[in-house]
């Protein structure tokens, strides 16, 4: 490789996805002499937003045999576990999100290389970036907030999930009340919450679960109320010997949600029949979810999204069986109260805030509580997401969203798509923007599935320049 024409690759965001490609691109022998930047404002780069709460009751939602950074490794973090000090009594079943972290850290830290830049190096800027304008010359000028500016050949958007947009509107006065909680994973957030102040939910997901049990462990007395529209909580994990075969050559063909759906509810009543529960039968699909989701024309995928995306999210999506265990043990005290609905308004009232709740086909009614804390879903629509390089390259054409709002378009690759459909030669993305593809691209095997297979495309542009 000529010296002069070394890659430069740089990568926004040093979560887990950011994190996991850093660690793919520094594998790849063709570009052992390419200078790699990341780009992480955190005091810490590698655990992202999911992984840095230092609460031990938050937990791993999946066991630990199924979260290795590496495809081609799959018990490396299963193996670290085993001689960290958590698993001085026995290696955890869900290990918590904060010895995820740790992983992740020790792992990205394993190569970073400090201040230095040239060849074969990884830097990481503890800052953001602001704009990426594409210079006469085919590359990236990425200015960072700290004024630096990196010429890079490629840069690839690892940004992860943003906080969910304002639940009620069009009176915005709550989101600056001190009782209204946005982002419940802020550092200190939840510790402001007295133990006998009244507290609503938004929200019954895996964020909530995490909430309801980090409040208790503060010592929080007072019941809590939970809306969600579907009014569902996650499902527990099963145990994790039982199995069942792969019966995707079945849906292959399938270009319907009532296709795929009446075969799978063939499958579930010939495992029910050999004693094998729904589990096991979802998740042989699970390799192949991406791709039943992709041979969905688009009125379909809105349809999937209409009637069973949230039933999806509470299935697939599962609660370790302990803290399924403390929600119905809470449930059964009269601690948790779930309403069915949608929240319609939010009114400050003093230093309480009455919350509108609208079940389905309902006029709604009043709840008071001195707390609210948003556990919705992160904001997908791309269209919407005020982060400053997100916006100037939504204002420039370079990228678009997908018209079901659920991430970003792209090719086969993890390239953008502009507004103009024009493929990017220079922009990439990997993670939670990729939803419109694969649908299912949040949790760790597909991620760092991704990160390989995108790191080992962005070599073979480095060699066909060569």
């Amino acid at each position: 490789m000529n010296p002069a024409a070394r890659p430069v690759i740089t990568v926004v965001g040093g979560g887990f996805s950011g994190t996991a490609l850093a660690l793919q691109l520094r594998k790849q022998p063709a570009l052992a002499g390419a200078e790699i930047h990341l780009v992480e404002p955190r005091a810490m780069p590698g655990p992202g937003l999911a992984y840095t709460a230092r609460r031990p009751e938050y937990l791993l939602n999946v066991r630990p045999g199924a979260l290795s950074l590496y495809p081609d490794a799959p018990q490396h973090f299963a193996n670290w576990l085993r001689y960290q000090p958590e698993s001085e009594g026995g290696v955890p079943e869900f290990a918590a999100r904060t010895t995820y972290g740790r992983y992740l850290y020790e792992e990205l830290t394993k190569v970073l290389t400090g201040r230095a830049t040239g060849p074969g190096t990884l830097r990481w800027h503890q800052t953001t970036a602001v704009v990426a304008p594409l210079r006469s010359d085919g590359r990236r000028a990425l200015l960072l907030a700290d004024g630096t500016t990196l010429l890079s050949d490629y840069v690839v958007l690892a940004l992860g999930n943003f906080p969910p947009p304002p639940p009620a509107g069009p009176d915005h006065r709550y989101l600056h009340h001190p009782g209204y909680h946005a982002d419940p994973w802020a550092a200190g957030n939840l510790r402001r919450i007295g133990p006998d102040e009244d507290v609503l939910l938004i929200g019954s997901g895996l964020t909530a679960v995490d909430v309801l049990l980090a409040l208790r462990q503060d010592g929080h007395r007072a019941p809590v109320t939970v809306v969600a529209r579907h009014g569902r909580w996650p499902q527990a994990h099963g145990p994790a010997t039982a199995t069942y075969p792969n019966f995707y050559p079945e849906l292959a063909a399938e270009t319907t949600v009532t296709g795929v759906l009446a075969v799978f509810k063939r499958h579930l009543r010939m495992a029910a029949a050999q004693g094998i529960n729904w589990r096991p039968v979802l998740d042989s699909l699970r390799p192949d979810l991406g791709r039943i989701w992709a041979a969905w024309p688009l009125r379909e995928q809105r349809r999937f999204l209409r009637h069973l995306a949230g039933l999806w999210a509470v299935t697939r999506h599962r609660s370790p069986p302990g803290n399924a265990a403390a929600i119905e043990a809470l449930t059964e005290a009269g601690l948790v109260q779930l309403h069915v609905g949608t929240v319609r308004e939010i009114v400050p009232d003093g230093n309480m805030l009455r919350v509108r709740v609208r079940p389905h086909d309902a006029p709604g009614n009043w709840h008071v509580a001195q707390h609210v804390v948003c556990c919705a879903g992160p904001l997908l629509d791309y269209g919407r997401i005020a982060d400053p390089l997100v916006m100037s390259l939504r204002d420039a054409g370079h990228l678009s969203a997908d018209s079901l709002r659920l991430g970003l378009q792209t090719d086969a690759h993890g390239a953008l798509r502009g507004a103009d459909g024009v493929v990017s030669t220079t922009l990439f993305t990997l993670g939670p923007s990729r939803r419109p593809a694969y649908f299912e691209s949040t949790a760790v095997p597909e991620l760092r599935l991704q990160a390989a297979e995108l790191a080992a495309e962005l070599a073979r542009r480095v060699c066909a320049k060569d």
